[in-house]
């Protein structure tokens, strides 16, 4: 049974408030001064607490309760705390409501309103406890991890990773795909550094940034003379990362005679120089990524089926930044490094751009944000970005009670909730994003 404590120094409000919240289930504790809340919060432990402002006769300028309130908000910082009272200083309800309070309720109090922001805050208090718990789980997961750096928090990218790190003591070849600017060599990069080849080479080839004649060279090596201009030997990414990780990076951009060259060394781990016999041999893990729809270039003949197999032995899907919600404002605040806040409104216009140009975009955006703004906190017009609203509803057409409730009735289940609002699950995660309801 959920348990609220009354704080109030007059016995007919605080019983008139016992009860209406026992009349709807709640466990009820009353409290007259400010010393018998501290000691039954020590003791009983209630899920929150409704406070009065002032506790002396002729004292109406809520610096008691204000005092009271960031005592308490130290010692139980999770605790939810609806502030309530006869008298109304704008400035200290604002100061307060931006310190934690939950909500301020005047009095006379509306019954309704005064249980259904009850429940909310419950509610909401429940599901933090659930995040906070969720969070504990995925540290725990993650414990001795090396994971390069990422920044997360939406469930494809914990399934992605759990994967990921179940791949990486294996020799398997792994092919990675997704958009551009997704974060692939991220994945990469938890590969290697999670092998038992951490000690050893981890490079990184471009396919797509090197022109078609010099693929070869580049990858397999040439010896002086080989082609024009080449007045030494060079030495081939596949020499250079023996014993270690190659990652091919766009390897969609392979030309064919590459390709055959390619599968070769997979198969045997043995290659030659460009302009040599010698047969030479390395061990080196391959790990491709790909933006490209690769079965379609097997259909048009620009790539190689048996390579295909080859380099695929496991496929790692990295869904775009917009399918992924949760991850959008964690990146963004990692991006600004604390150098500046971002504005609610700013928040608002993150989560409704689709980012075409994935977690790239997002980090460029922040860039040119935090040194364009002209304060400290970044607007949504700072961003420069166009939110894409159309077909959508506004953020703010459902309230935060209903999202709630939608939950509450699914039990939980995202995607049952959002449906029964008419939202896809993408719309549904942005609403709890904006009202900050954290689920596990």
């Amino acid at each position: 049974m959920i348990k609220i404590l009354v704080l109030d120094d007059n016995p007919a409000i605080g019983g008139a408030l016992q009860t209406l919240f026992s009349l709807h289930g709640y466990q009820v504790l009353l409290a007259a001064t400010p010393a018998e809340a501290l000691t039954l919060l020590a003791s009983a432990k209630p899920d929150l607490l409704l406070q009065d402002m002032n506790f002396a006769a002729g004292v109406s300028d809520g610096e008691q309760g204000r005092a009271l309130f960031y005592q308490i908000r130290q010692q139980f910082p999770a605790l939810p705390i609806i502030l309530m009272t006869s008298w109304t200083q704008l400035s200290m309800v604002v100061e307060l409501i931006k310190a934690g309070a939950v909500d301020y309720i005047a009095k006379p109090w509306d019954d309704q309103r005064l249980l259904l922001t009850v429940a909310n805050a419950v509610r909401l208090a429940q599901l933090q406890q659930q995040q906070q718990l969720a969070q504990q789980q995925q540290q725990n997961l993650f414990a001795g991890k090396d994971l390069c750096g990422l920044v997360f928090a939406s469930r494809q990218m914990q399934q992605l990773l759990q994967m990921t790190l179940q791949l990486a003591p294996s020799q398997a070849a792994v092919l990675i795909t997704g958009p551009n600017g997704a974060g692939k060599e991220g994945i990469a990069s938890v590969l290697h550094a999670n092998s038992s080849r951490s000690k050893q080479p981890f490079l990184k080839v471009n396919m797509g940034a090197l022109p078609a004649e010099l693929m070869e060279a580049e990858l397999f090596g040439a010896e002086a003379g080989a082609y024009s201009g080449l007045t030494k030997t060079r030495v081939g990414r596949f020499e250079a990362a023996d014993g270690g990780t190659l990652f091919l990076d766009e390897i969609g951009n392979l030309p064919l005679a590459g390709q055959i060259k390619l599968l070769r060394v997979l198969q045997s781990g043995e290659f030659e120089r460009l302009g040599s016999s010698q047969t030479r041999r390395v061990d080196v893990r391959v790990i491709s990524a790909t933006n490209s729809d690769l079965q379609q270039a097997i259909s048009r003949g620009s790539f190689r089926q048996d390579l295909y197999y080859r380099l695929n032995v496991v496929e790692l899907r990295l869904p775009p930044l917009k399918a992924r919600p949760d991850d959008i404002l964690p990146l963004a605040r990692h991006f600004l490094a604390g150098n500046k806040a971002l504005g609610a409104d700013a928040e608002q216009a993150l989560l409704h751009y689709d980012w075409p140009g994935n977690v790239r975009e997002l980090q460029n955006v922040c860039q040119r944000a935090a040194l364009l703004a002209s304060s400290e906190q970044i607007t949504a017009a700072d961003l420069g970005i166009a939110a894409e609203v159309s077909g959508r509803k506004a953020l703010d057409d459902i309230d935060q009670a209903s999202l709630l409730a939608a939950l509450e009735q699914a039990g939980g289940i995202v995607s049952r909730a959002a449906k029964q609002l008419g939202l896809s699950r993408q719309a549904f995660y942005r609403r709890l994003e904006f009202y900050r309801i954290k689920l596990p």
